[in-house]
């Protein structure tokens, strides 16, 4: 296909593709002249992942450029393209992610709650994970405020998470190519999240009808000409 035709099937602009070209994020196509060249459906996958980082996680073309190379250097390590593209585990080359121990809560969390968690779920998380970090401030955060939510009231929704994840590979098996099973990856991990966040919220408002509402018909009401409305 030409640029043109490439611009159409991934919405990116012919002078940003061009960009991205000389920048060496999207790899040359196969000249058929001077001023002229053809491209392929790696290059409509690519395209899609560099818009992705670029306008969805907000990296900079540097990073993205980053990126693709980590991924181009993996070969086949999915798990390693999985933490790739989350920003929580470096290329192989650069560091044997493998031998790092699991991740540390900052020393301000006294007891080490996020730790404990951690390990009462078994994970094997890397320490640049931030996940971990945000979890151990969320905690000391808590105890701070006095509240009785601590570590053991999050392992229900530990489990939850853990399903989940299950569920998020499940979807980013079968893709071939290790660009469309990145590009997946970003898609199950970062794209969906509002989508999940938003399901939270619904179920919860659906739940505390059920269990607190008066009657439980007020939000039904609702319920039932929102459903309609979308139809």
């Amino acid at each position: 296909m030409k640029v043109s035709e490439l611009s159409r099937r991934t919405g990116v602009q012919v002078p940003l593709i061009k960009h991205y070209l000389r920048e060496g994020l999207l790899p040359p196509g196969r000249a058929t002249a001077s001023n002229q060249a053809e491209y392929g459906e790696d290059h409509v996958h690519r395209l899609r992942f560099i818009r992705t980082l670029i306008g969805t996680r907000g990296l900079s073309t540097g990073a993205t450029k980053g990126i693709l190379e980590a991924i181009t250097a993996e070969q086949e390590d999915l798990h390693q393209v999985f933490g790739i593209v989350l920003g929580v585990r470096p290329a192989a080359n650069e560091e044997d992610a493998d031998d790092e121990p699991p991740a540390e809560a900052p020393e301000r969390t006294g007891p080490g709650d996020a730790r404990r968690l951690i390990a009462e779920m078994g994970w094997e998380v890397s320490r640049g994970n931030p996940a971990a970090h945000t979890l151990a401030e969320v905690l000391t955060a808590l105890a701070g405020l006095g509240s009785d939510i601590d570590w053991h009231s999050l392992l229900p929704y530990a489990r939850l998470a853990d399903g989940m994840a299950d569920v998020d590979m499940q979807q980013m098996s079968g893709e071939r190519s290790l660009l469309a099973q990145a590009e997946r990856a970003v898609l199950v991990s970062v794209l969906l999240e509002p989508a999940l966040l938003a399901l939270r919220r619904l179920a919860q408002e659906d739940k505390s009808a059920r269990h607190f509402g008066s009657d439980g018909s007020g939000v039904s009401d609702d319920g039932a000409h929102l459903a309609d409305s979308a139809d």
